[in-house]
């Protein structure tokens, strides 16, 4: 457990200094919590008082466990971009290698009263190949480009394929990504005006254009059917302006449910480096599962949308903490699932120690 504690101890305690808990273990206490499956800070307080027993096997709690308006007060309080440090550093102990996804999520509880609409924004940055939660940043005023702008700062993205939605598909974010000497395959749609043109135009006409087909597949019901075509674009980003486009690629894909007939989609993407089709196709579909395998299991085995936490910094705190479990988990052997995982800790002490040892 040193290394967990090592792991916290540089973050600025931003309480005055009489104060009777010490950071590290309110911090270890609520991140131990979350892997049961605690969701607030009064939850992590009655996490706190079952398992007391366990917990001063590794913390010293001089003064018991802190009560849920300590565990609210210090989340308030804290700067979230520590904590997220603690994230990053965590996550690239793992190695950040293969498709790195960059979307904005919503929490949809933590907005102020009167202010629904409005709800506070973040920027996530996923491994596919490890499934963990690299980095996050709050997207300033929603601004979710602002937001992707500065956490691709804080990566170093050498090996990776960086890939976003066309939201993300401009000069700046390209430049962003080949900075931290990543590459990037970004889709592209109209909102790009000529150069999507005429990416559109070149890929289409190609003339043996690397082609590469997916056997359908069914899930859910839903039968689909993938086509991937690559073609070298060499002037491309000098004739637009558009960093280090280096191909343009389109997916066919051909979805049908419950015997309707086929609905037949096409999409197209710039990259940094020439893909066969085949690897397109795999790092189109790896992008997905920031919503398949962060996202959804943000807001549905830890109800993060849910969460009304919205005061000062808490649901930044909040949402690090959350992203730092789904790590712990994803790096402790177990069962395959993180639900199941979460219920180990939730019942099983040396399994939850376990997971707190994988902290590094």
């Amino acid at each position: 457990m040193r290394k967990l504690k090592r792991l916290f101890r540089p973050l600025k305690d931003p309480r005055a200094s009489n104060t009777r808990h010490d950071l590290v273990e309110i911090l270890v206490i609520a991140l131990a919590a979350t892997l049961a499956g605690a969701k607030t800070c009064t939850e992590f307080e009655f996490f706190g008082q079952g398992r007391e027993e366990l917990l001063r096997r590794f913390l010293e709690l001089r003064h018991g466990i802190p009560s849920h308006d300590t565990f609210s007060n210090v989340l308030r309080a804290l700067d979230p971009k520590g904590l997220e440090a603690v994230l990053r550093k965590f996550s690239k102990s793992f190695g950040i290698k293969g498709v790195v996804s960059i979307d904005g999520k919503a929490l949809r509880g933590a907005f102020t009263r009167g202010r629904r609409a409005t709800p506070l924004h973040m920027v996530n940055v996923w491994a596919a190949g490890t499934r963990m939660a690299l980095a996050q940043r709050k997207a300033p005023n929603r601004n979710e480009i602002a937001g992707a702008l500065e956490v691709l700062a804080l990566l170093d993205l050498d090996g990776a394929l960086v890939t976003a939605d066309a939201l993300h598909c401009r000069p700046d974010t390209a430049q962003a990504i080949r900075d931290r000497r990543g590459h990037y395959v970004l889709a592209i749609k109209s909102n790009r005006g000529k150069l999507f043109k005429a990416a559109r135009t070149l890929v289409d006409t190609a003339r043996r254009p690397a082609r590469a087909s997916q056997r359908g597949t069914t899930t859910h019901g839903r039968v689909e059917r993938r086509q991937a075509i690559v073609a070298p674009a060499p002037q491309l980003a000098k004739q637009y302006d558009f960093p280090a486009i280096a191909a343009v690629g389109r997916i066919d894909s051909w979805r049908t449910n419950a015997g309707r007939a086929a609905k037949h989609t096409v999409r197209y993407f710039l990259a940094s480096r020439v893909l066969s089709a085949r690897k397109l196709l795999e790092v189109v579909r790896a992008h997905w599962s920031i919503e398949n395998n962060l996202h959804w299991v943000l807001d549905v085995l830890f109800d993060e949308d849910a969460c009304r936490s919205r005061k000062d910094h808490a649901a930044e705190n909040l949402a690090v903490i959350r992203k730092l479990a789904i790590n712990v988990l994803q790096a402790t052997p177990g069962p395959a699932r993180i639900s199941h995982k979460m219920l180990q800790a939730r019942w099983n002490n040396d399994f939850l120690l376990s997971a707190l040892a994988h902290m590094r």
